[in-house]
């Protein structure tokens, strides 16, 4: 099908499976487990589980519709969905990977992915080395023969730094590495990494795959072989599992997800200019400004700038910075004060002691993250009263 038609059309169509009642909408499949006619029945399609369904733990119709649907959207072959975003980088680590294999990371990485490669992976004998993601010589320079996979996030969570690639991908390609890119923030309708050069391309569909912030989930997209061969018997055995109701929300989410995200991206636009200019703000970080350092390569690799801003309040003392931010915060009425985003209400966080909270001041300052900053992840409302909303911290005033 993906072939044939439009990205806004995979959305809404792609992966549609009928029960024997020839439902229009997609059938939500609430079961632990499939009925056989017989004992041999059980016995051959217990040997093929992948291309039957026999248990949801591995196999559940609700869940396969909504994997096509995303390896359709995304370009690929086939997909597996998991439990949440993390269940997803953990299930392409450890289905992949052995112990004293190696990974290069980008440094620039939600929170719990960083914890998850320096605390939980190196107990399995698996080690990381951290780089720039925008520096294509520490790329190469962090490669060992043990080197078996490339991890990237970007744009990066929370100060949307943007990576190029298609070159991380020919240096990937060079050392026989699995490349596997976090599109989190773009999603499918702005950026399609897999046509860029990317092995795999992981979610959390919690996210704006969701929209209006359900439902957990995760998913990797990639070939065929490697999906069904390497990360499914994993997943089967592992059970890092999506529900088949978080797939059935999840379908509904992909309906409208380049509707929302192309709005979204409109209005975090219309904020980050405003932001630009505010006597407050020291700095904004948004790729579809022109200001930001990789603004070329955002040009390049997405159709729009995305929905999250991340701007750094000026102050010159730490404590002065986070005094600063959790004023601006705290003065909103209108926004969500939640670690969440991709929703249609606009969330704002406090990065430093929320999502990247648990890593080291050292680990935070080495990432940017600094207590002056603030994550905006824009939703669908008006963006006047968005800054209406943001501009009383900003402006001192205390809230209504």
């Amino acid at each position: 099908m993906n072939d044939k038609f439009d990205f806004d059309t995979l959305a809404v169509r792609a992966g549609t499976l009928r029960s024997e009642f020839n439902e229009h909408a997609e059938a939500l499949f609430l079961t632990s487990s499939f009925c056989f006619s017989s004992a041999a029945e059980a016995a051959e399609k217990f040997r093929n589980p992948e291309e039957v369904y026999t248990y949801s733990r591995f196999t559940n119709p609700t869940v396969t519709m909504f994997q096509d649907r995303l390896a359709a959207l995304e370009g690929g072959e086939a997909c597996m969905a998991t439990a949440s975003g993390m269940a997803a980088i953990m299930s392409v680590v450890m289905a992949s990977m052995q112990q004293g294999d190696h990974i290069v990371s980008s440094k620039s990485l939600f929170g719990s992915t960083i914890g998850m490669f320096t605390t939980i992976f190196p107990k399995f004998g698996i080690t990381t080395t951290f780089v720039d993601p925008t520096r294509l010589d520490e790329w190469r320079a962090a490669i060992k023969p043990e080197t078996k996979l490339f991890f990237l996030e970007t744009p990066s969570n929370p100060l949307t730094e943007i990576a190029d690639i298609e070159a991380i991908g020919k240096i990937a390609k060079e050392a026989r590495a699995l490349f596997v890119v976090d599109n989190c923030f773009c999603s499918p309708a702005l950026q399609q990494p897999l046509k860029l050069g990317a092995d795999v391309v992981m979610h959390s569909a919690t996210k704006f795959l969701d929209g209006q912030g359900r439902v957990l989930g995760g998913a990797l997209v990639g070939s065929k072989a490697f999906i069904m061969e390497t990360v499914f018997p994993f997943v089967r055995s592992a059970g890092p599992t999506m529900s088949a109701f978080n797939a059935w929300v999840l379908l509904k989410g992909l309906e409208t997800l380049s509707l929302r995200v192309e709005k979204q991206s409109a209005n975090a636009l219309e904020i980050a200019r405003w932001l630009e200019a505010h006597p407050a703000v020291n700095r904004v970080f948004y790729p579809g400004l022109e200001s930001h350092p990789q603004f070329a390569i955002a040009q390049k690799q997405q159709k729009a700038g995305g929905a999250i801003v991340s701007f750094e309040l000026k102050g010159e003392a730490q404590e002065q910075q986070r005094a600063n931010a959790w004023r601006v915060v705290d003065g909103t009425t209108l926004c969500s004060i939640t670690g969440n985003l991709g929703d249609t209400r606009t969330t704002i966080t406090h990065p430093a002691t929320t999502t990247h909270g648990r890593l080291s001041p050292e680990v935070r300052e080495a990432a940017g993250i600094r207590e002056g900053l603030i994550r905006l992840a824009v939703g669908l409302e008006n963006p006047a009263d968005i800054r209406a909303d943001l501009e009383r911290g900003l402006s001192g005033r205390a809230s209504p």
